[in-house]
């Protein structure tokens, strides 16, 4: 008699902390892995971000059979194996940084806006980690999956939605062997600009057995992180964050005003952009970026000394020492010389870089804009469902078997609907 195969989940990584999920689903002969990120703790202060150091510590999993043999010494194993691919949600780096480490005859998928953007992220080699026997800037192939349609993995399909993050063209994930189907959710949220696509996406896992969703929002129970609690203050969602952008701008009508936001979150650079009575000018790279990306032409400067981008359009060029001057027509993207800024002007820092107090260079940062006595305005809106958002996101799947990951407290998420699994690093589950 011949046993019948049943699916595996195993946990690789990003289960007790913010970021870095890497979870494996095999069945029979067939195998898929998401995601591809790196944990970020710059408090660890590491020699290297070479392939063995992050396993040691753990800001990457030890997924056997998916990583380049250059890397990892071990062939993969082709007669266990027949089948193989591997999939990012989004364009974060605690989801994609460790992307070229992948195996480079396995092929990876992401949605249509992640695979067209990473590579003009990596441009200047600092955005993922290195290949193997490659130059720095090299960003290995991603196959742009469409929407809704399944992908066939041998016996697995893979099925990609978009969903809403504050990363552009974030997505959901279907994975459906013969025997059980499993939703994964990626970084997700409903009050960002596209809740009917999460709804969407959220429907149809609702057939699934087995729902494995971010949980960052239950991170800090000591703290009110709902975006609809009353302590809680910024905007509630994007909108209100595109209009208090504005709102600041009216306020301020003869005052230098600078701001910056995160590389991927280009939607909200977009609605700003649209929004703004000032005219916005971005940094070139950033402006290189867009164009690149999206082909979208934007007014730009340049830092002095800085190399010029052939793509860019000279006629949309704004002189920087026309910008350090001014105090009522531009609304302007500030990367560095801080120190050149008007003294009383006032910066928007939107979840920008450096992201908070976690990181190192963050108080450092906000010390320089106050010796200039540079009023700063902190502007954001999280690329996380908070607890009454997850709730929501779990009534409306109302899975069987819930898995909460990418969060600090995974105990606190409740499934009122069956089951919950909290699994341990590198430990497989069989439903």
């Amino acid at each position: 008699m011949t046993l019948k195969a049943k699916t595996t989940i195993t946990f690789y990584n990003g289960l007790n902390t913010i970021g870095g999920p890497m979870i494996e689903v095999a069945y029979n002969k067939s195998h898929v892995l998401f995601d591809l990120g790196e944990v970020y703790r710059p408090e660890l202060n590491l020699p290297d971000e070479k392939y063995q150091t992050l396993v040691n510590n753990q800001l990457i999993g030890d997924v056997p059979n998916f990583y380049d043999p250059e890397l990892t010494g071990k062939p993969l194993d082709h007669e266990r194996w027949e089948h193989a691919a591997a999939y990012i949600s989004h364009l974060h780096l605690d989801h994609s940084k460790a992307m070229n480490f992948l195996a480079p005859e396995i092929p990876l998928y992401a949605g249509p806006l992640t695979a067209k953007m990473l590579p003009a992220l990596n441009e200047k080699w600092d955005f993922l980690l290195p290949a193997a026997k490659h130059e720095p800037s090299y960003t290995r192939p991603i196959i742009a999956a469409e929407y809704q349609k399944p992908i066939a993995v041998g016996d697995i399909t893979m099925t990609v939605w978009p969903s809403d993050h504050d990363a552009y063209g974030a997505t959901g994930l279907i994975v459906k062997t013969p025997d059980l189907a499993i939703a994964y959710t990626g970084d997700i949220r409903l009050h960002g600009y596209h809740p009917d696509w999460v709804k969407e996406f959220l429907t149809a896992a609702k057939d699934c057995d087995v729902l494995i969703t971010e949980a960052t929002g239950f991170s800090w129970p000591e703290e009110k992180h709902d975006e609809n609690s009353a302590e809680f203050t910024g905007p509630k969602n994007e909108d209100e964050l595109t209009a208090e952008f504005v709102q600041l701008q009216k306020d301020n009508p003869n005052r230098q005003i600078t701001f910056n936001t995160y590389p991927t979150n280009v939607e909200r650079l977009l609605r700003i952009i649209s929004a703004s009575p000032r005219k916005v000018v971005l940094h070139a790279a950033r402006a290189h970026l867009l164009k690149e990306s999206i082909n979208q032409d934007l007014p730009y400067y340049y830092l002095p000394g800085e190399q010029k981008f052939v793509d860019l359009k000279p006629e949309l060029a704004v002189q920087y020492e026309e910008l350090l001057n001014d105090d009522h027509e531009f609304l302007w993207q500030a990367v560095a010389d801080f120190e050149h800024l008007q003294k009383g002007g006032l910066y928007i820092h939107s979840n920008a870089e450096p992201l908070g107090d976690f990181d190192p260079a963050y108080q450092p940062f906000l010390q320089k804009l106050e010796k200039q006595n540079i009023a700063v305005q902190m502007l954001r809106c999280s690329g996380h469902a908070d607890e009454k958002e997850l709730r929501q996101i779990i009534d409306l799947v109302q899975p069987p078997t819930l898995i909460p990951v990418h969060t600090l407290h995974p105990e606190l998420v409740e499934n009122p609907y069956g089951n919950r699994i909290l699994p341990k690093r590198n430990q497989t589950v069989t439903l």
